[in-house]
């Protein structure tokens, strides 16, 4: 069948509208766990958003859906106040995870005053934090709304040992205790420091945050090689952006089965003798070349220090201390970040 003009321009235009409201009604009935919206609740919202949605502003500056239409989140994209309204009639809760141990004890206190002010404000969030050093928490104040869970683990010499644990640990207290707790779970470095506001506007399915190293001109020396041999090998030419482990996150179900991916992909490693460069970020990216995420949060929300700000309108979140290691992840196999299609 021939297709016209006219007939390519309501596909782009369906298409464009599908982006749209997929991208500011996130946490629809079908992508929320446990919750059942009314027919009159449902009916109210969808109308609410086929009004305001499209009157929203667009950049044109940067990539902002996909080519699997996949929302990517940069200010000036979203109206906080519209998700704010859709979320609270959802009651729903959402889960941090966060890891402390050996050194990384220090940045507690600045991690949670900051997450604390700046992470969904004003919504009920549990922030589980997995520390070798339970007792060197001191108490913290925290928002009515919100909670701190402490969970202690063991103390492991080698860190690369701990940054391979911390799936297997996510996946079992998943299974144990957090999907009884939340209806969404995300996992963030405690040596951050949050700047702005995240709102609701994170919330999806399954979320990946953009490396900042992503809109950086790459340089040789900033690049790691994946080992070909690893069950994170991505393929030549496969992969589509490169994601930071510093925060990502979903709905606890689909958590549950990333984590449980990730878990068995470095567990066949380190049997194999194989210990990536990059640990378990380098099965996150692997995952999510697998199983696309549904939302994608620009490199706002997690803002290398050691990058000119580039396209970034606010700083989100940053880290409190540049990476030791000098060197950013391997980004030749993935694809260019630009607002121009591809």
């Amino acid at each position: 069948m021939r297709i016209t003009k006219l007939h390519g321009l309501a596909i782009l235009v369906t298409a464009g509208i599908t982006g749209a409201i997929w991208y500011h009604y996130p946490f629809s009935p079908a992508t929320a766990q446990e919750h059942k919206a009314s027919p009159e609740e449902d009916s109210v919202l969808k109308t609410e958003l086929h009004e305001t949605s499209l009157m929203l502003p667009w950049r044109r500056d940067v990539l902002v859906l996909t080519p699997w239409l996949a929302p990517i989140v940069w200010e000036g994209t979203f109206s906080r106040d519209i998700l704010d309204a859709q979320y609270l009639q959802k009651n729903l809760v959402t889960g941090v995870v966060t890891f402390a141990v050996e050194k990384d004890v220090q940045f507690i206190e600045g991690f949670m005053s900051s997450a604390n002010k700046y992470f969904l404000a004003g919504h009920p969030v549990i922030f589980y934090l997995f520390t070798d050093s339970p007792e060197k928490i001191s108490h913290l104040q925290m928002a009515p709304e919100n909670h701190l869970l402490v969970i202690p683990v063991q103390k492991d010499p080698r860190w690369q040992d701990i940054s391979s644990s911390r799936m297997d640990m996510i996946s079992s207290y998943i299974q144990r205790q957090f999907q009884h707790e939340v209806d969404y779970l995300y996992s963030m470095d405690i040596n951050v420091q949050l700047l702005a506001h995240i709102g609701v506007e994170i919330i999806d399915a399954l979320v990946a945050t953009i490396s900042s190293w992503q809109v950086t001109p790459q340089q040789d020396n900033k690049a790691s090689e994946t080992h070909p041999e690893s069950q994170s090998a991505i393929p030549e030419g496969q992969g589509d952006f490169y994601y930071t482990a510093s925060f990502y996150g979903g709905s606890v179900s689909e958590v549950y089965k990333l984590t449980r991916a990730c878990s068995a992909g470095l567990l066949q490693d380190r049997e194999n003798g194989i210990e990536t460069p990059w640990l378990h970020e380098s099965h996150l990216n692997r995952y999510f070349l697998q199983h696309k995420p549904t939302r994608l949060l620009s490199p706002e929300y997690y803002w290398d220090t050691e990058l000119s700000p580039s396209s970034i309108q606010v700083k989100r979140m940053c880290p409190v201390l540049q990476h030791s290691q000098g060197q950013a992840p391997q980004t030749k196999n993935v694809r260019p970040f630009s607002s121009q299609p591809h």
